[in-house]
């Protein structure tokens, strides 16, 4: 009975891609983020949640990147929204408008959890991944503009995760294409770009993304962040946080260096709750499987488990 309660608990850590999904919802997958590609008409689109929500044996996040600018996944049936940087200039009224009208679309459609706001502080003008999708290289600035997206996200019950912890706004490189080095101290680091965290969290944010960064200030080795004890420590028993903590893709070149099933060990063991997986195939089922009988084995990783469960859950009743 164990076993079988802490398979189910297992699976609740993912959120996968489309494709091959049957088989997860029924053992109790814990969500589905959608791409460009599933998105080809409105109708299609809420016909293909709505099956999923058919087919899930418990309740399901159904989630997406949209931001508005570079970053959103409805291009083929909406013209593109302004980025955060351009809508937070216009101003408040301005981005509030804008982010009810995000989130009053992905509601319609069966959206329940976006992964926005951006809250990176983009200090580096040559950073080549975040750039206009942060509001500022103000926390204050970003602070303000993460206030105004979450709340027009809440008031249209979609639950929203600020991104991408400890701050990928120092970079100089893509992690999706490698494991950036962000070399600050911890006191530069918390004066910019851990500060809009630390606001999220003690305003009660819902759900943090861990990054996919190698920040020297946490570990001289190059661990990312998403995988680090003291990184991860750090908002758990620093910042105090007890909210659900979700790594960024998983299959992007920062971190697959350290192997699937080895990289989310290392990730519970550090505090993280769920992981996304973009692709659904074999080979990620497969890492599900292998994970749930690693954990079935290790009292320390079970525990861990049981705990991300219960923040999952406890998340999840607002759905």
């Amino acid at each position: 009975m164990y076993d079988y309660f802490m398979e189910k608990y297992v699976y609740q850590m993912f959120i996968l891609g489309t494709g091959n999904l049957d088989r997860v919802l029924q053992k109790g997958l814990g969500g589905v983020i959608f791409f460009t590609k599933d998105i080809k008409s409105a109708k299609q689109f809420k016909r293909l949640i709505a099956d999923i929500k058919t087919k899930a044996s418990l309740p399901i996040f159904l989630s997406i990147d949209q931001e508005g600018g570079r970053v959103e996944r409805t291009e083929n049936i909406h013209p593109r929204k302004l980025s955060a940087r351009e809508a937070f200039n216009r101003g408040k009224d301005f981005l509030r408008k804008q982010s009810e009208e995000i989130a009053s679309e992905l509601k319609e459609y069966g959206i329940n959890l976006n992964f926005s706001p951006c809250v990176d502080v983009n200090t580096n003008p040559n950073n080549p991944i975040i750039g206009d999708r942060s509001f500022s290289n103000n926390p204050d600035d970003v602070i303000k503009g993460m206030e105004i997206v979450t709340e027009a996200y809440r008031k249209y019950g979609v639950i929203p995760c600020i991104k991408h912890y400890p701050g990928h706004g120092d970079a100089d490189k893509d992690s999706h294409l490698t494991l950036p080095q962000i070399n600050l101290s911890l006191e530069e680091m918390e004066k910019f770009h851990i500060e809009p965290f630390k606001y999220g969290v003690d305003n009660n944010i819902e759900m943090i993304m861990a990054a996919h960064l190698h920040c020297t200030c946490f570990d001289k080795e190059p661990i990312p962040s998403s995988l680090s004890m003291n990184a991860i420590g750090y908002l758990r028993n620093k910042l105090k946080y007890d909210g659900v903590i979700i790594t960024d893709d998983m299959e992007m070149k920062g971190v697959q260096d350290f192997g699937s099933l080895e990289a989310c060990i290392m990730a519970i063991k550090a505090g993280v709750d769920m992981f996304i997986f973009r692709e659904s195939n074999e080979k990620t089922l497969s890492l599900i499987e292998s994970l749930s009988e690693e954990v079935k084995k290790n009292r320390e990783l079970s525990d861990k488990v049981k705990k991300s469960y219960e923040r999952i859950i406890k998340l999840k009743s607002r759905i």
